[in-house]
């Protein structure tokens, strides 16, 4: 074998040949096992028309594999009927000029040919090559194609090696394979989230089902898309199923979500939610949503204000929020009214022993908002005072609520803006 290099475009419609060179047939496609494993999937045999039959050749009975043609190492064949099997992908029909998950770049990319490498006495899938260059290639006559071997920088830069690949499979008609969560895990929601809104159906519902395995990763993502998508991905689902993710979510988001689902529905999904989660939505649904009340997250860490320091980094550290509503943590009096805030960094830089009333300045006011301040209001407040977070206190003075900077930079950002589909394909 010559080459250590062959690509599949080279290879399928080529000839197959026995050992003494006469034509058996011609090969129709390549085959490939799938596993759990980061190895180079195998290949293990083609798929090959002879004699008008659709026969699978195993690759132990081939001698020469590529680039042109494969040739069998004997002149007596018994080959049997090709039938898929489980774990298995037909490389030409599963994943040529498919589209797949560059788990790298976070991107959809067109696989315009795909390229296999010799390791020892087998053959592997090393990746697949993208971009405008690959597919003109392959409208070339099969002779001015090449190897598919490296042709120079601009080709090395479209290829994708296998273990940056997520590979689409739904169309696979072998039921175990299945789109693997693992990479992903890898992604920030809001990157799977572009990647669902690029997709069609078919495949954002792949990638929803491939992080449904991870509960919380599945409600992160609901919270990244946009609103069409997210009531594209609810409507096919129960109430139950649909309570179970908004249960996960930030209050404020699940808030916003149930009222983009059908109205018949929201009281339903609402009356399945924990009571805690209940109570805290129905307060928020009371609120015009470009208002302070409307945008804050009911969940917060609050803190008397004669405990400790090291009191309140225990009650950071058992909190289950994140992010920007962590940042800030809001001191309360014996009545509950807010008496200031307090940054984290503050907190982690202070006295453990020391009282948490010392941290704030005499001479300094807390911003704060009402429920029923308007998006201007809050912007400008955040912005004067350079916040992170921002407390809405009730008209007895107590704190109900933290709103975020990535709220209002939601609700201030045109909608074209936020719609990153786009970034998402190649």
């Amino acid at each position: 074998m010559a080459n250590d290099v062959v690509a599949l475009s080279a290879l399928v419609g080529g000839p197959l040949l026995d050992s003494s060179g006469g034509r058996l047939g011609q090969i129709q496609d390549v085959v490939a096992r799938l596993d759990l494993s980061d190895a180079l999937p195998p290949v293990v045999g083609l798929k090959a028309r002879i004699g008008g039959r659709e026969l699978f050749v195993p690759v132990a009975r081939i001698e020469q594999f590529g680039p042109d043609l494969a040739r069998t190492s004997t002149t007596k064949l018994n080959l049997a009927q090709f039938e898929s099997r489980s774990g298995e992908v037909l490389l030409r029909r599963d994943l040529l000029h498919r589209r797949v998950i560059n788990v790298a770049t976070a991107r959809l990319v067109t696989a315009g040919e795909v390229r296999l490498v010799r390791d020892g006495a087998l053959w592997r899938v090393a990746g697949i090559e993208s971009g405008f260059g690959t597919r003109f290639r392959r409208l070339l006559p099969r002779g001015l194609r090449g190897s598919g071997e490296p042709q120079g920088e601009r080709d090395q830069d479209q290829f994708v090696p296998w273990h940056e690949i997520e590979l689409f499979v739904a169309h696979v008609p072998t039921s175990r394979l299945k789109l693997a969560p693992r990479r992903l895990a890898r992604l920030h929601p809001a990157q799977i989230a572009d990647l669902v809104e690029a997709a069609s159906h078919a495949e954002g519902e792949e990638i929803m089902a491939a992080v449904g395995h991870d509960k919380e990763l599945e409600a992160d993502v609901f919270e990244e898309l946009d609103d069409e998508h997210q009531v594209e991905f609810l409507r096919e689902r129960t109430d139950e199923e649909v309570a179970a993710v908004l249960s996960r979510m930030a209050s404020d988001d699940a808030a916003d979500l149930l009222l983009e689902i059908e109205q018949e529905r929201r009281l339903p999904v609402l009356n399945l939610l924990p009571q805690g989660k209940q109570a805290k939505i129905r307060r928020l649904l009371g609120h015009n949503p470009s208002t302070a009340g409307g945008m804050m997250n009911p969940d917060f860490v609050s803190v008397a204000a004669d405990e400790t320091v090291a009191t309140a980094l225990r009650r950071v550290r058992a909190s289950a929020l994140r992010g920007q509503l962590l940042s800030t943590v809001c001191l309360v009096d014996g009545a509950g009214q807010l008496v200031g805030t307090v940054a984290l960094t503050e907190l982690v830089c202070a006295d453990p022993d020391g009282s948490l009333s010392s941290l704030l300045e005499e001479e300094a006011q807390t911003p704060t908002v009402g429920p029923e301040a308007d998006l201007p209001e809050v912007a400008r407040l955040m912005t004067d005072y350079n916040l992170i977070a921002m407390p809405v206190v009730d008209a007895d003075g107590r704190p109900v609520g933290m709103i975020a900077v990535d709220d209002v930079l939601e609700m201030v950002l045109p909608e074209e803006w936020r719609r990153r589909s786009a970034g998402a394909r190649q």
